[in-house]
């Protein structure tokens, strides 16, 4: 909000949340059945009946901007502004298409009230050439001085403030503004509209491109990164008049009392208000080539729908922890069909997003692979194939760590990593499974008055270290499946030389009240637990939860340090700000400048990799993150 908001800051269907949508209803409805009752064609209202798929396409216009910004600064090229953007920003502007409702409900209106505002015609070239000279000589103007009122003290900090609130813009910053402002911003861009249509020149061109235009040039302005060439002023050089670039309007944000214009430049040379470092940023922007991480987290998406959580899939979603699909996904269906079919024909590795902590600099790169995939026998060459081009692409531009996230280290598919760093033995990059790290978190959940625990689900490297590093302090590790118990114990002759399995079971009572699980844990598993048990996953995967009355820890994970910058989206299932540990893994392997390589069979020194975390700043999880999650 302002600082000090001011009488509509809110927009009016708040208290609605989510259901703000059936506003709309009652309009899009009757224009639906008019439409399509209508048996002669000539009186059927296509304008009107329009209305609603145009709104549709202005949502799914704006979240392409916003994926194509998120993935652009990712990368790191051509940013404009390299500063950190923080969940509050993303919770601000959580309510980015309120004025695509309010847009929508002034339009439906204005088919009611207006004279002409109904059976619009296609096009009118007069109405075209007539809403592009008002925008130009009125809209524009009458902006410009609202814009440098609105920075008036007096505004700001009643309405104004809650936009510049956002340093780092992006493309939905554009309309994030109280109430109020929308309203006088409408008054003005409804003036070429409302001109075309009371003198019979209106058409939906105009109506609609229009507002596409504004959409486009807000977008623009605001996505950070510059993308208009030199070249393209250089052709035409008044265009610089005419145009603004993601530069220009970056500058006001960052410096505030210059470059007021709306689109068009002209008004802040005309009353010189145009920022004096304009061209250097500019063309410092345009120079400004793509940034190479010094660690990379290799993950990859899990269900089709996964796509939208991810930092440049919807900001709503990525901005909370992922759980059951929303309702609305369902309706969809086509766009999520056309990104699935889409990531199969690109079919290479893609930057998600980018973090810088203390002098690293670290990327999420994601493999154009579903989690169903990765069980699939003869998906595994290509996942493969995948995975050791990353490293090798890795490799190439210098990476010092790359750490292998979920299924991407499955022991089936490549045994940890390890099928990579022995087919190419001079690897400068460090692989990194982080099972090291996933170990020292999950013995230090365990509650120390612990002396027997259940270990059960598919079994890992993980278990294998834990179930041994119980057994070396004398607590009992019971498994309740014979295959189980013989993988445990067969681990531990393995990994010891010590007596360390007389303290493995083989246990049917389920009295344990402490369940370290894997993968694969069933309903009629956790019905067997004793009530108040405490599930604690050591897998990547959370455990799907179905008893009330016990609890769920999340997976292993710890607290980011508050300097780990640029950090506003979710890891997955993961609350704000935490992070998983394979994934901290790697960053704490470049932060020590480790040379060796963490993955295969062999698990580095738990205590020494857990010492390092915690000298990093990363905090285990307090006792309170033990959760119901049903």
């Amino acid at each position: 909000m302002a600082s000090r908001p001011g009488i509509l800051s809110d927009w009016p269907w708040k208290p609605l949340g989510n259901f703000k949508y059936i506003i709309l209803a009652p309009w899009v409805i009757r224009s639906t059945y008019m439409y399509v009752t209508k048996e002669d064609p000539r009186e059927r209202d296509l304008s009107t009946f329009l209305i609603f798929p145009f709104l549709l396409s202005r949502m799914l216009h704006n979240q392409l901007w916003i994926s194509l910004s998120r993935y652009r600064l990712a990368k790191g090229n051509n940013r404009i502004v390299d500063k950190s953007l923080e969940f509050d920003q993303v919770d601000r502007e959580r309510n980015w298409d309120d004025q695509i409702l309010f847009n929508g409900i002034l339009y439906f209106l204005g088919t009611h009230i207006l004279p002409n505002g109904t059976n619009v015609p296609t096009w009118r070239t007069e109405g075209v050439i007539m809403a592009i000279l008002l925008h130009a000589g009125v809209v524009e103007f009458l902006y410009y001085w609202l814009h440098r009122a609105l920075h008036h003290h007096y505004l700001y900090s009643r309405y104004h403030s809650h936009h510049h609130s956002s340093i780092v813009t992006e493309p939905i910053t554009s309309v994030t503004h109280p109430f109020a402002e929308h309203v006088a911003y409408f008054l003005l861009f409804a003036i070429p509209l409302l001109t075309t249509l009371l003198t019979g020149t209106g058409s939906i061109a105009v109506l609609f491109g229009y507002i596409i235009y504004i959409d486009f040039m807000n977008n623009l302005g605001h996505c950070n990164f510059e993308l208009i060439p030199k070249w393209f002023f250089s052709v035409l050089p008044p265009l610089k008049y005419l145009i603004y670039t993601p530069s220009f309007h970056s500058l006001h944000h960052t410096q505030f009392r210059t470059n007021y214009s709306l689109f068009m430049p002209m008004y802040d040379y005309i009353y010189g208000t145009v920022d004096k470092s304009l061209e250097d940023l500019y063309e410092m922007s345009l120079k400004r080539k793509e940034e190479l991480p010094n660690v990379v987290y290799l993950t990859h998406m899990t269900t089709p729908e996964s796509i939208y959580h991810m930092q440049i899939g919807f900001p709503a979603l990525a901005s909370r922890p992922h759980s059951s699909s929303k309702w609305y996904l369902w309706f969809m269906w086509p766009l999520t069909a056309s990104s699935s079919l889409l990531a199969r024909i690109y079919g290479r590795t893609f930057v998600v997003e980018s973090h810088r902590f203390h002098k690293l600099t670290l990327q999420t790169w994601a493999i154009p692979k579903y989690k169903i995939q990765y069980f699939i026998q003869r998906e595994k060459s290509s996942i493969n194939n995948l995975i050791e081009k990353a490293i090798l692409d890795a490799e190439e531009k210098g990476v010092k760590v790359l750490t292998l996230g979920l299924l991407n280290q499955k022991d089936e598919l490549n045994a940890y990593g390890e099928v990579f760093v022995k087919k190419h033995p001079e690897l400068k990059v460090k692989v990194v499974d982080g099972s090291s790290l996933a170990v020292a978190i999950v013995l230090n959940t365990i509650p120390k008055e612990t002396t027997q625990v259940l270990v059960t689900g598919k079994l890992t490297k993980v278990a294998y270290a834990i179930a041994l590093a119980l057994c070396q302090k004398g607590i009992q590790v019971a498994s309740s499946k014979d295959d189980e118990y013989n993988k445990l114990k067969e681990s531990l002759i393995n990994l010891s030389n010590s007596t360390a399995n007389e303290c493995l079971v083989l246990s049917q009572s389920y009295s344990q009240k402490i369940w370290l699980v894997g993968d694969g844990l069933s309903k009629e598993e956790q019905v067997k637990a004793p009530k108040g048990t405490i599930f604690i996953p050591f897998s990547q995967f959370p455990p799907q939860p179905f008893r009330k009355d016990c609890f769920y820890h999340y997976t292993p994970a710890m607290h980011t340090p508050a300097t780990l910058e640029n950090l506003h989206s979710c890891e997955n299932w993961l609350p704000r700000r935490m992070m998983s540990a394979w994934r901290i893994a790697g960053v704490v392997h470049g932060l020590e400048g480790w040379t060796e390589h963490e993955c295969g069979f062999h698990t580095p020194n738990i205590h020494k990799v857990w010492e390092a975390t915690l000298r990093h700043g990363f905090q285990p999880l307090p006792n309170t993150s033990l959760h119901w999650d049903l």
